[in-house]
């Protein structure tokens, strides 16, 4: 098959929609069920890039949640803490197999933005991720091949309708690749840069020593990078991203939106989060919000009085400022990855209040020198990759 028509374009009235392969030939997609989109089509696409680098580069099973062009969440198949499949809501399913750990993790991470999205894994999909993809609000899958009974399990999800994309691991695409923006064609080699560890070796801080462990979340951070929206930066700890800002205008409003999911992420697993005991019945996305309340600057509106009985047996001790500052200075050894060259120290600053050692960013500011000095006055280590990664 060389075309699929779509139900619209970006909105409603953007009508007819399509893809198809410009050279006549066969698309390296099969749609197994449901009625891919437009925004589903490009989400999937590039989920699947991202994932099948990610694999190539760690050797794990990988998998990313997607939201408007750009990761919400993507990690590699690590196995899960207990603390981790609690706050990933997976605590009751058992055992998991190494792809529905990365699923878990890359929803789990900023559940707030994955919701909606559009699933990317980059091994057939089994039993197991099927059924954790299943109870979540998802608007599909893009993977290289299904187990039967994980096709049987996501073909009975949305009565059916559920948008299940099958793609060609082999299929390589053109050198070339052009688009269309106010009927002008725009046009442009693939962004095949390979991203590993030879990336790392310009170290330019006074601390040289990065762990084995580290060197792979800089990697999953700079292929992260690669396919989400610019500007961009994205948080990393044990395999995961925890932390991703995308589309900011400004670098530092980056870090700072990346920083802040990050710090959600770690506030989840306090003893406060952790203890908070749901009324029965409660739905997934209800306990994310009243969380994300909960540990933000709005916990007075969960707690009011008449508020806090509709989602808690027990009424909550405020988790305070002070508290949660606290818990915050126990996250370490996070990675920070930038797609462009931080222009000012204010970064790192922002960086280190969430427990950021070590940096992978381009280079190439006129005030390196000042992001040297503030990265050597916390002893974090950079390393300048001498590359940019923009994606539009």
């Amino acid at each position: 098959m060389n075309e699929i028509a779509l139900k619209y374009g970006c909105n409603p009235n953007q009508k007819p929609s399509r893809i198809f392969m410009e050279n006549g030939g066969d698309l390296p997609v099969t749609v197994l069920s449901g009625r891919p989109g437009y925004i589903n089509f490009l989400d999937a696409l590039n989920g699947w890039q991202l994932v099948k680098e990610l694999k190539e580069a760690t050797g794990l099973p990988a998998a990313t949640s997607f939201k408007h062009v750009s990761p919400a969440g993507a990690a590699v198949g690590l196995p899960l803490s207990d603390t981790l499949k609690k706050i990933y809501w997976v605590d009751d399913q058992g055992d998991l197999s190494p792809l529905a750990c990365a699923y878990a993790r890359a929803r789990g991470a900023d559940r707030m933005s994955s919701f909606g999205d559009f699933i990317a894994l980059s091994d057939p999909c089994d039993a197991a991720t099927a059924k954790l993809i299943k109870r979540e609000v998802s608007d599909g899958v893009i993977a290289p091949g299904y187990e039967p009974e994980a096709l049987e399990i996501l073909n009975a999800k949305k009565n059916g309708n559920y948008n299940v994309i099958q793609i060609d691991s082999s299929y390589v695409p053109e050198a070339i690749e052009r688009k269309q923006v106010f009927g002008v064609t725009f046009e442009q080699g693939r962004q095949n840069f390979h991203i590993g560890e030879e990336l790392l070796e310009n170290i330019v801080t006074k601390n040289h020593e990065i762990p084995d462990s580290a060197k792979t979340d800089m990697i999953i951070s700079l292929i992260v990078l690669k396919y989400t929206q610019s500007n961009s930066v994205c948080y990393v700890k044990d395999g995961q991203a925890i932390g991703i800002g995308a589309g900011q205008q400004s670098r530092i409003h980056c870090t700072r939106l990346a920083g802040q999911k990050a710090d959600n992420w770690w506030k989840r697993q306090s003893p406060q989060v952790l203890g908070l005991q749901f009324v029965d019945g409660i739905k997934r996305a209800d306990r994310d919000n009243a969380i994300d309340l909960y540990i933000g600057d709005e916990y007075e509106d969960v707690l009011a009085d008449g508020a806090w009985e509709k989602i808690f047996k027990v009424k909550p001790e405020v988790f305070t400022k002070e508290e949660q500052r606290a818990w915050l200075d126990q996250l370490k050894d996070v990675t920070l990855g930038s797609d462009a060259f931080f222009p000012f120290g204010d970064n790192i600053e922002r960086a280190h209040k969430s427990g950021v050692q070590y940096v992978a960013e381009p280079g190439g500011s006129i005030r390196d020198d000042h992001v040297i000095e503030t990265a050597d006055k916390y002893g974090m280590v950079i390393a300048f990759t001498g590359m940019r990664l923009f994606h539009h």
